[in-house]
C-alpha cells in the first residue's frame, strides 16, 4: 500500500530530516506514527502525501511511485490518500455539509452525485442531524467528525490522520480514535500521527517509532516507548 525505500530528506547539508528510512504498510493495516517533536514524523507524512520532495529514495503508494510527483497529480494522490489534520481546516462560511461537498465540487463531480455521497459520509462520522451547521455551531471533536468527512468522499484506500486529538479533550479524542479503528474495520488502511501515548498504547497496533529522523522502533503490537 505505502512503501518507502532507503528515504532521505534534508534541508540543508547539516540538517537531515530523514535518514534512510524503509518502510512497508500495507493495506487494511491501523499503523501509529509516533516520535517526539522534531523526530522527522510531519516531514515523513507530507513525502507521504506529496507536499514534501525527498533527497534521495523512493516512496510508492498503491503500485504509483510518486516520489518525483509533481504539482499537478497531487489532487489525484489526495483521492487515494485522504488527510486529516489537527486544525481541521474547515471554511467558516460554509456548512458542515458544504465543507465535505467541496472537496468533491472542486473535481466537479455532479450536483446529483454530491447530494448522494455527502448525506452517506455524514452518517458514518454520526453528523447526519447537523448537516446545515456552520463550524462556528459545533464542538472541536464535531469539527473533526466533518473533516473526517471530507476526507472520505473518495472513498480514499487510505486515511493519514496527522495530530488528529491535538486541539480535543479526552472524551472527543477517544471517540475520534473509535471513529477512525471503525472506518478501518471496513478496510480503509490507516495511519496516525500521534504524540498521544495513551491513545496509541489503547490502540495496542502496530506503532513505528521516529527518532532524529531514523526510524528506530517497528512493533507489530506495541506501545509508545518514547
Amino acid at each position: 500500500m505505502i512503501k518507502l525505500f532507503n528515504v532521505y530528506k534534508s534541508y540543508t547539508p547539516e540538517i537531515q530530516v530523514l535518514k534512510d528510512v524503509n518502510l512497508h504498510i500495507k493495506p487494511g493495516e491501523f499503523v501509529s506514527i509516533v516520535g517526539v517533536s522534531g523526530s522527522g514524523k510531519t516531514t515523513l507524512v507530507k513525502a507521504m502525501i506529496g507536499e514534501e520532495k525527498i533527497n534521495e529514495g523512493k516512496i510508492v503508494v498503491g503500485g504509483w511511485d510518486i516520489t518525483d510527483i509533481g504539482n499537478k497529480e497531487v489532487p489525484y494522490l489526495r483521492r487515494q490518500i485522504g488527510v486529516i489534520f489537527q486544525d481541521f481546516k474547515l471554511l467558516p462560511k460554509k456548512t458542515l455539509f458544504e465543507n465535505t461537498a467541496f472537496a468533491l465540487e472542486v473535481c466537479g463531480q455532479s450536483s446529483k452525485r454530491i447530494r448522494d455521497i455527502i448525506p452517506r459520509v455524514m452518517k458514518i462520522v454520526g453528523l447526519e442531524d447537523k448537516m446545515d451547521r456552520y463550524p462556528h455551531e459545533v464542538s472541536g471533536g464535531e469539527k473533526q467528525r466533518a473533516a473526517i468527512a471530507r476526507a472520505l468522499v473518495h472513498s480514499p484506500k487510505v486515511l493519514l490522520a496527522d495530530e488528529p486529538t491535538g486541539n480535543l479533550d479526552a472524551i472527543n479524542a477517544n471517540e475520534i480514535i473509535d471513529l477512525l479503528s471503525h472506518i478501518n474495520k471496513f478496510g480503509t488502511t490507516v495511519v496516525l500521527v500521534s504524540h498521544n501515548k495513551e491513545i496509541v498504547n489503547r490502540l495496542n497496533r502496530r506503532v513505528i517509532t521516529i527518532d532524529n529522523g531514523s526510524i528506530v522502533s517497528d512493533r507489530e503490537r506495541g506501545k509508545y516507548l518514547l
